[in-house]
């Protein structure tokens, strides 16, 4: 039997190599398996590199899947070992971390829709839960934030003393709790308004507010405070 050819030098679509068509066309050129075959560099035993990087995408349901897929369910998949899954959970949280706006940046919450934009192309193509606390200083800009909880959403996993104990040593004066429904319908559950009701009176004794609870789906989201849900 040959040799397996590295199909990284040469693309099975046009007979050029996504690395020669990113420098001559950039990356938004590819498609997001050859960005994969990129990112992987060489196939295997088990796949040619563009293969591999098919494989993952059909494994994970798409690239958006990607943000979803920890390193143990990537090397689960056939031909993807722990090396080839380190770089891609390491590129993919290099992009969640440059789509998030850096605190230095100061980015003021004065509205729902000021704290849907923080953090909507985060979170509406995620397929499971994200629970995200963004703590404000007096101004209301953000100096920092943190996911709470990745399932589903449930008065025992959002516990206000995990919540509020990171916003306590950052000294916040409010928090926004902002979470997302991976159906896309961002209309509040009972557990949404019940969760958010106890981290309101959690607050009030601690003296930092709690000035919204944002419920984000596809493109839309719902301020449980205009809703008239906050206590």
């Amino acid at each position: 039997m040959g040799r397996r050819m590295d199909p990284t030098v040469v693309s099975p679509v046009d007979g050029e190599g996504p690395r020669e068509r990113m420098l001559r066309l950039g990356p938004q050129a590819l498609r997001s398996d050859e960005l994969l075959a990129v990112l992987m560099q060489s196939g295997n035993q088990r796949g040619s590199v563009y293969e591999l990087a098919e494989r993952v995408l059909v494994a994970v349901d798409g690239v958006y899947g990607l943000l979803d897929a920890d390193v143990a369910e990537l090397v689960a998949i056939p031909g993807i070992g722990m090396a080839k899954a380190l770089q891609i959970a390491a590129a993919v949280e290099l992009g969640r971390r440059i789509v998030g706006r850096p605190a230095a940046q100061k980015y003021a919450i004065r509205s729902a829709d000021d704290a849907a934009g923080y953090v909507m192309d985060r979170l509406r193509h995620l397929k499971k839960e994200h629970f995200v606390t963004l703590h404000l200083n007096t101004k209301h800009c953000v100096i920092g934030e943190e996911i709470v909880s990745v399932g589903s959403l449930d008065t025992s996993i959002v516990h206000p003393r995990e919540i509020f104990k990171s916003a306590v040593k950052r000294s916040a004066s409010a928090i926004l709790c902002v979470h997302n429904h991976p159906s896309g319908d961002p209309a509040p559950s009972p557990e949404d308004v019940a969760v958010t009701r106890r981290l309101v009176e959690a607050g009030r004794v601690l003296g930092i507010d709690v000035l919204d609870h944002i419920v984000v789906g596809d493109g839309r989201y719902v301020s449980l405070k205009a809703a008239g849900y906050l206590p």
